[in-house]
């Protein structure tokens, strides 16, 4: 099992980084606030404006690290790489089988699979930790409703049919979402809907930003195996869009993202000072709040837990990869099917 490579992430407006030797180093009013040795890092994410220096670009695209811009919310907006690597012939085999409509409606029971099951387990270990029996009630039921889903999905012949099981159950998850956080919060954390461009309630402000950081991941575990990450099969192709980064997505939306912003939230960690509520309607994370919840996905990352195909200690930062590989090995065909991550 390879070390986890480090990313940093720096959201202080008007940072520059620049190239000194061997090092990266963050310069913050002419001032230098952090080094960091290259080898270590195998990613950097800018959100807002952040400068970089020619040289230090150069350097991370001739070693194959990646640059990737979000905006203030964790909205992507640019990437920079250098020469694409990979096997042509996995790519090949990628092509091939986005043409076949039994594999593309494997993968995307597959992946839906994963995203039902993994939300159903936080449902139910949110009502296991809820003190209100209506609460307890209201997640059981909507966990119930999931598990019903996942029996549907292996009849779905279509792959809109496996899109409205996606959709229907989405819709029950969140509905009961709010009954996953604490009483005593919810005058500020309250949770009516899933709203986004942009997010209209800190809930929301917190879920898309985390999205946007697991769907970063889930591109370059995706690019670092040699896969197209825009060619996928569950979501629709368009120019610009990483179907496939989304199709992985799927998998860890609720066990990696949004139990973390539960976490976050019920435990104090994050409180109405870390937003700016605009007076258009947006609610997004300030500078503190990034710096926060960064801080607290980067220290997830680190955390180690068994993976259920290869009964063995990793951390969770590999986990990403790890799904990718496993895709690449059924797309060659060294493996009959493609297993989604489900977490315990």
């Amino acid at each position: 099992m390879k070390q986890l490579l480090n990313t940093l992430y720096v959201s202080t407006e008007g940072a520059w980084l620049r190239l000194e030797g061997e090092t990266l180093v963050v310069m913050i009013d002419k001032e230098k606030r952090l080094q960091a040795p290259l080898h270590h890092l195998g990613g950097i994410v800018c959100i807002g404006r952040i400068n970089l220096s020619s040289a230090l670009m150069a350097r991370c695209m001739e070693d194959g690290r990646s640059i990737v811009w979000l905006n203030e919310n964790g909205s992507f907006q640019a990437r920079v790489e250098g020469p694409v690597s990979g096997n042509i012939l996995l790519r090949k085999a990628q092509y091939h089988a986005a043409e076949d409509l039994k594999i593309i409606l494997a993968m995307a029971r597959s992946f839906i699979a994963g995203k039902l099951r993994n939300s159903r387990q936080v449902l139910l270990r949110s009502s296991r930790d809820s003190k209100s029996d209506t609460e307890k009630d209201a997640l059981k039921n909507a966990a119930a409703s999931l598990a019903i889903s996942l029996r549907n999905l292996e009849y779905a012949g279509q792959l809109d049919s496996i899109r409205g099981l996606e959709g229907d159950a989405a819709r029950v998850y969140f509905g009961c979402f709010n009954d996953m956080l604490r009483p005593s919060l919810k005058d500020v954390f309250q949770f009516r809907t899933r709203n986004r461009r942009p997010p209209k309630d800190p809930v929301n402000a917190l879920l898309s930003f985390l999205y946007a950081l697991l769907l970063t991941d889930c591109r370059s575990a995706l690019e670092t195996v040699g896969l197209d990450s825009q060619l996928g099969f569950l979501h629709a192709v368009r120019p610009g869009r990483h179907a496939l980064a989304l199709d992985l997505l799927e998998e860890f939306r609720a066990v990696f993202g949004d139990r973390l912003a539960l976490t976050l939230i019920n435990r104090g960690q994050i409180t109405a000072k870390d937003f700016d509520y605009n007076p258009g309607g947006s609610v997004l994370l300030n500078d503190k709040g990034r710096k926060k919840l960064l801080i607290a996905y980067q220290e997830r990352k680190k955390h180690e837990i068994t993976h259920p195909v290869l009964e063995q200690k990793v951390e969770i930062g590999l986990i990403p990869i790890l799904q990718a590989r496993f895709l690449a090995r059924y797309l060659r065909g060294d493996t009959d099917a493609y297993i989604p991550y489900l977490h315990k």
